[in-house]
């Protein structure tokens, strides 16, 4: 820890350093093994429905958004939709404003590059992260934007590889590889994770309401907006009622 950070910390005030972009970046490594395969599934899709290599690329690095970039592709056809696939890649990534409202006590004290970089590069895993530094009480909003960037660049480089070698390999539907990404994803959960008392109620309504309605036949991405916005719902709801109880404080800390 440098000690610009160490001060910051000790101080209550919010930083922005390099080591922390460092230590952020390599925080988020292990990271990019669970997500190989997702982004190789993208640059294969992406090939498979016409796209060319510069266009796969540019893509992935200006929209960074692995569920989106599979919700439109899933879309794409000739003429390209484009009304309704950016309809659907704003649907789909509206999950990103609670996102930043929850990571605001660093985003508030961001300017210029600092923020904007920041904000370009957030994702679930990096928010979930952040979020797990934060309450560690972690004042370096450099973290941040490393674990970000790295993230960025492994994707972009995954989803490449994936366009160059979709004539190459074929994985079947339903392989285990597949379940890297999720396995990724419910990694991520494990530093958010801050006893049943807290998260039981919220994380279970999440799901169950995600997979009613899924097996609903509800179209993507409805059973993920519907089960995050229950989720968010109930745990805007406890917070509220059970706020300035005793042992909130230490309780929500974790």
């Amino acid at each position: 820890m440098s000690g610009a950070e160490e001060g910051g910390r000790a101080r209550g005030r919010v930083v922005f350093t390099r080591d922390g972009v460092r230590r952020g970046a390599v925080t988020a490594v292990p990271l990019l093994i669970g997500m190989v395969p997702f982004g190789m599934v993208i640059g294969v899709l992406s090939a498979a429905k016409g796209l060319s290599f510069a266009e796969t690329v540019l893509m992935s690095t200006f929209v960074f958004a692995g569920a989106a970039q599979l919700v439109v592709l899933e879309l794409w056809t000739d003429p390209a939709p484009i009304l309704a696939a950016t309809i659907a890649a704003l649907v789909v990534n509206i999950r990103m404003a609670p996102m930043g409202a929850a990571l605001a006590p660093w985003l508030d004290k961001l300017r210029g590059w600092k923020l904007w970089g920041t904000l370009t590069t957030l994702v679930d895993h990096s928010f979930a992260l952040g979020i797990a530094e934060q309450r560690a009480g972690g004042r370096d909003a450099g973290f941040l934007l490393g674990v970000g960037v790295c993230i960025w660049v492994g994707w972009v480089a995954t989803v490449a590889a994936g366009h160059l070698g979709g004539g190459l390999v074929r994985v079947p539907p339903g392989h285990p590889l597949f379940f890297a990404s999720i396995a990724a994803f419910l990694s991520i959960l494990v530093p958010l994770w801050r006893g049943p008392r807290l998260d039981l109620l919220p994380w279970g309504v999440a799901a169950l309401v995600a997979i009613a309605a899924h097996r609903a036949a509800l179209p993507v991405p409805l059973p993920l907006l519907l089960g995050s916005f229950a989720g968010a719902g109930i745990g805007a709801w406890m917070e509220m009622r059970w706020r300035g109880m005793p042992g909130w404080q230490d309780a929500s800390r974790g």
